[in-house]
């Protein structure tokens, strides 16, 4: 699993969650991969776009008929977050797969965004029937 993690990372600049912050500042596109769960129990990322991971390329392929409006080109910066940073850079991996040169993640995810002391939105009070 670690060499497929390396080569995952291999030739690719991840941000830190400040980095990740003044990227989407810029345009970039920040996407939160966390299920539903991840995100009621951490809290929300502001502005933050939520994809699922079993979606994420279907809505962020610039060649996709079902990708969402944001989406402007392969060459857009799109930064992947998930909790601890391991399944965004294999989300970000295959992003650049599809030609999306902008793809990279988040360093160690949402664990690194709240050790940042970086803003999260509260979860919903309404709890979603998965966690019930």
């Amino acid at each position: 699993m670690q060499e497929l993690l390396a080569a995952a990372r291999r030739g690719v600049r991840r941000l830190t969650p400040a980095e990740a912050v003044e990227a989407a500042a810029r345009g970039a596109l920040l996407v939160d991969t966390r299920p539903v769960e991840q995100r009621h129990l951490q809290g929300e990322v502001p502005g933050a776009l939520v994809i699922e991971r079993n979606v994420l390329e279907w809505r962020l392929d610039p060649a996709s008929p079902w990708r969402i409006p944001e989406v402007t080109g392969h060459d857009q910066q799109m930064i992947v977050l998930c909790a601890e940073g391991y399944s965004s850079s294999f989300a970000a991996a295959s992003l650049r797969a599809l030609g999306i040169s902008g793809a990279t993640d988040v360093i160690d995810g949402i664990v690194g965004w709240n050790a940042a002391g970086l803003p999260l939105n509260p979860p919903s009070p309404e709890t979603p029937a998965s966690l019930r």
